[in-house]
């Protein structure tokens, strides 16, 4: 097969792969798309617990009502549609992998997924009731806190991408380690930089109050410390590794 036949091959299987995927997303969402307020209802839970008795969320735009409730839908329908997604992109990939680098890969886009949701999970439960508590509570006399429900998702969002990308940290580790970029000793010496940087991060991607920072320095620091961990048991060469590498 020629290299003009080869690259359409793997075109066609790129707009296969892709198609499979969007479908599968636009039928998550059809799912979903009736139940899309009851969607943004439990997103809003959070700030709507700490409001005082009678308080609420306003929308400011004509048409927010509508689309803020249907991006929280198209936005789940995207997590839960993200396991083929990502089944889809594997299956385009894997033929141009070694063995050695399959049986690598997949356990990292797993941990990757699996941290990122635990992130999310993490601010969503722990984070955002002592934010929006610290917020609320802050609001001067006579000031009634009433939030747009599209400033509400776009900081929810920026939340929950702040701690998803924090807790891949132990995933960055590994594949520094992995590819040979970084050695387990590296690390341990940097130990007290990174810790350094994140409170640094935590000052910089959350609210201004002091639990909510700590509530993502500590998480990171830890996150690095398990990283670690996990890069001086992969290090540690097994005859099987050995055997992938002469392949």
């Amino acid at each position: 097969m020629s290299t003009t036949q080869n690259i359409i091959a793997h075109l066609i299987e790129l707009r296969k792969r892709l198609l499979y995927s969007v479908v599968s997303l636009l039928l998550v969402f059809v799912c979903l798309f009736p139940w899309a307020s009851d969607l943004y209802a439990m997103l809003a839970q959070p700030l709507l617990a700490k409001l005082p008795q009678g308080g609420q969320m306003i929308a400011t735009d004509v048409t927010t009502p509508f689309f803020v409730p249907v991006k929280v839908a198209l936005m789940t329908a995207f997590l839960i549609s993200l396991p083929y997604i990502l089944f889809q992109i594997w299956s385009f990939v894997a033929p141009g992998l070694y063995s050695h680098e399959k049986r690598w890969v997949v356990p990292l886009v797993v941990a990757s997924l699996f941290l990122f949701l635990s992130g999310m999970t993490f601010a969503y439960f722990a984070v955002f009731p002592m934010v929006f508590g610290f917020i609320t509570a802050s609001a001067p006399e006579g000031v009634a806190v009433m939030t747009d429900i599209d400033k509400y998702l776009s900081f929810v969002m920026s939340m929950f991408l702040a701690f998803g990308f924090t807790f891949q940290v132990p995933v960055a580790v590994v594949a520094m380690v992995k590819m040979g970029f970084v050695s387990v000793a590296k690390l341990r010496e940097i130990r007290r930089y990174v810790i350094v940087g994140a409170f640094i991060a935590g000052a910089i991607l959350t609210p201004p109050d002091v639990v909510s920072q700590f509530m993502l320095a500590i998480p990171l620091w830890l996150l690095y410390e398990a990283g670690i961990w996990v890069a001086i048991w992969i290090t540690k060469v097994t005859p099987e590794d050995r055997v992938a590498k002469a392949e």
